[in-house]
């Protein structure tokens, strides 16, 4: 039975671009057979707490001997470990929230990253090598290449940092920008930009369903 884990981040509700992008993504992922099952983990709705001491960062056998005990949290941080290893696509909405990731996503991030059991430290612990994930970015402004502000997301590098290279996982990234045009009249201009934006992503992440 296939699984496709679908992560939300935005706190705009149902104004939020990249939750109307990753719906329409799990709707036609799913869509492929009855079989099909989306998880969703609502971020924002039901934001994770930050781990409790650093030590939770390594699997058990790599903390210090005096590290104290989080039963609870430890639990937790398992259980999301287990939801994404079970998954079979994982796609992602990651709003730029000033020019970095959502402090839920974050959060997230803390959780399912641990070297030495999803990430190579001590052993080359790779569980998730070769699964599809998707980033589905969305970024109030532009952000073109040769534009005074190209650089300025730090929202997708280090999600590729961690999935990509930490992980091992086959990323995608579907990037939307100039959303801010949708509520800000200064912004007006840039409405037909995002537009061609707004349907070249659903075109990607339309094909990107059809084959993962």
């Amino acid at each position: 039975m296939p699984v496709l884990l679908q992560l939300d981040s935005s706190s705009a509700g149902a104004d939020s671009v990249s939750r109307r992008l990753t719906a329409e993504f799990a709707a036609q992922w799913r869509g492929r057979g009855a079989d099909r099952t989306v998880i969703v983990r609502d971020l924002h709705a039901e934001a994770l707490p930050h781990l409790p001491h650093a030590s939770l960062h390594w699997p058990a056998r790599l903390r210090p001997a005096e590290a104290p005990a989080f039963p609870e949290a430890e639990a937790r941080q398992s259980a999301l470990i287990d939801e994404l290893l079970g998954a079979d696509v994982l796609v992602i909405g990651a709003p730029m929230y000033n020019y970095s990731l959502p402090s839920t996503l974050k959060a997230w991030v803390d959780h399912i990253h641990v070297p030495g059991l999803t990430a190579p430290f001590d052993v080359d612990s790779q569980p998730l090598r070769g699964k599809p994930a998707v980033i589905v970015t969305t970024r109030g402004a532009s952000y073109d290449a040769g534009s005074a502000t190209e650089g300025w997301d730090h929202a997708v590098p280090p999600l590729r940092i961690i999935l990509e290279t930490a992980l091992g996982m086959r990323v995608e990234v579907v990037a939307v920008s100039r959303t801010l045009a949708l509520t800000v009249p200064a912004m007006a201009g840039e409405r037909a930009a995002f537009d061609a934006e707004y349907a070249a992503a659903q075109q990607e992440l339309a094909r990107l369903a059809a084959v993962l």
